[in-house]
């Protein structure tokens, strides 16, 4: 018996809670019981599992925060040189085993074109963030209800990335020794690289494994593909991953091998948000209503007129009407 019934004085029947079913005592103060918990908890874990209208502010906040944490995290790995050279020549050969070392020839024939290699420096160094930060902007313009979801895939790429450094240190071809590759930053002075100059201080050089060039890149070149409508637009989204293994490989900053440990990094990406949000960010809605819009609406909504007014009849003759016995 979950509820009672109570016969008010107009004899019309009104429902009340029972005392035992809300987790009030007969007392009048409230028990929290397991049931009313998770009541409670099941609204809250929906809300944040539905697509929503991202807030500017708290996505600029959490942008910057996050890649603050991640490169604070990917700079506190201890520099394991030793163990870090170690693994680049366990690498080495095994791509040999694979007969598939083709980096150094890769990186030694680019290298002797010295405007094709200084621009692939600098693509390298830029178009890394610059790109990334574009479609972020895109999806938070264009397709707002999608942009959660498809920001939690970049997010979790880049946090598992961060216990392959842990686990994994690994240097890059151009620091290898005696491996016969060019290190093509210090040799043409790309300015802005991590890897030249005073920056090299404030970057791991050891972590190169998963190539985080390849996880970034390639999620922009799937978001683009999926979601955009332009064919132009989709050709540059598939064209712009590949690009981006060239380059890697070109300038010596990272094995093929490191590139699919970023495409592992993303898969996991993918398969968490999909968890989360019971769908790829394909599939759900393109727009949603910022929060509390719905009620706004409602406030500003003009209030229905009376019904007999609406029929043109004259307030005194409805109150009238009203008034007469229901006998007569």
């Amino acid at each position: 018996m979950g509820e009672s019934l109570v016969t008010t004085q107009e004899d019309r029947t009104a429902a009340t809670p029972s005392p035992v079913a809300d987790g009030r005592t007969v007392s009048g103060s409230t028990r929290a019981t397991p049931l009313s918990r998770m009541r409670r908890a099941r609204p809250t874990l929906r809300s944040l599992r539905s697509p929503r209208r991202p807030r500017l502010w708290f996505e600029i906040l959490l942008i910057a925060v996050s890649y603050w944490l991640y490169s604070l995290v990917r700079n506190a790995v201890p520099e394991q040189k030793a163990e870090a050279l170690r693994n680049a020549d366990w690498i080495w050969s095994l791509e040999h085993t694979f007969g598939l070392a083709f980096e150094e020839s890769v990186n030694r024939a680019v290298n002797s074109v010295t405007w094709l290699i200084v621009s692939m420096n600098y693509y390298y160094a830029t178009l890394h963030f610059i790109v990334t930060i574009g479609v972020l902007i895109w999806l938070f313009r264009r397709h707002p209800g999608r942009y959660a979801a498809a920001r939690l895939i970049l997010f979790a790429t880049t946090a598992v990335a961060l216990l392959g450094y842990y686990v994994f240190p690994l240097a890059p071809p151009r620091l290898m020794r005696g491996g016969g590759f060019v290190d093509t930053v210090m040799l043409h002075q790309t300015w802005g690289s991590m890897a030249s100059g005073n920056f090299k201080h404030m970057s791991n050089q050891y972590a190169a494994m998963p190539s985080m060039h390849i996880g970034w890149s390639l999620w922009c070149g799937l978001t683009i593909c999926v979601l955009a409508t332009a064919p132009w637009a989709r050709i540059l989204g598939a064209l712009y991953p590949v690009a981006t293994l060239i380059v890697i490989v070109a300038t010596a900053n990272h094995f093929w091998l490191d590139a699919v440990g970023g495409m592992a990094c993303l898969a996991f990406g993918i398969t968490l948000s999909y968890a989360w949000y019971g769908s790829l960010p394909h599939r759900l809605p393109k727009r949603v209503q910022r929060p509390g819009a719905g009620r706004l609406r409602a406030l500003r909504r003009p209030p229905a007129r009376a019904p007999e007014l609406r029929r043109g009849a004259e307030p005194s003759q409805a109150g009238a009407r009203g008034s007469d016995p229901a006998g007569d």
